[in-house]
């Protein structure tokens, strides 16, 4: 009967761990509750590197993750569906850019806050935006600028 017992309890504390685990993982997925954030757009000529899930920062610190990314078919730009927690108000003459953390870092959408007294509410879209820089296609300018002298 201690057998049971004791399996009994150890059962119990490794379901508790996985419930914990994952309630862990959603919060840092950005998949919590909905309440405490609101979703924004943002129009790229170039989304390469971001995803689903991945960081929003402002200045530095995060503030959000990107929900969604699709295709725009009348103007074949990448729009980028996002959310900002609830407690950061955005300008509405901020930008949105594709940033990389390194040269073999990942991307991630970084806010630059405008100077503007209106602030953006849920379902707007940052208007001014830069999408992603290619180095590839940076290091090719360069060689073929530099062999033209």
């Amino acid at each position: 009967m201690a057998s049971n017992l004791s399996e009994t309890l150890i059962g119990a504390v490794v379901v508790a761990t996985a419930v914990g685990f994952l309630a862990y993982a959603g919060q840092v997925a950005g998949f919590s509750s909905g309440g405490d954030s609101y979703a924004l757009h943002a129009k790229f000529a170039s989304a390469q590197g971001l995803s689903v899930g991945g960081e929003v920062q402002l200045a530095g610190v995060h503030v959000g993750t990107i929900t969604k990314l699709e295709l725009d078919t009348v103007t074949y730009q990448a729009v980028a569906t996002f959310t900002v927690r609830a407690d950061i108000e955005i300008p509405d003459d901020s930008e949105a850019k594709v940033a990389s953390e390194g040269l073999l870092g990942g991307n991630f959408l970084e806010l630059t806050p405008g100077g503007s007294d209106y602030m953006l509410v849920a379902g707007d879209e940052v208007e001014y935006t830069q999408g992603s820089v290619s180095l590839l296609n940076l290091l090719m300018k360069f060689a073929s600028g530099s062999s033209d002298e």
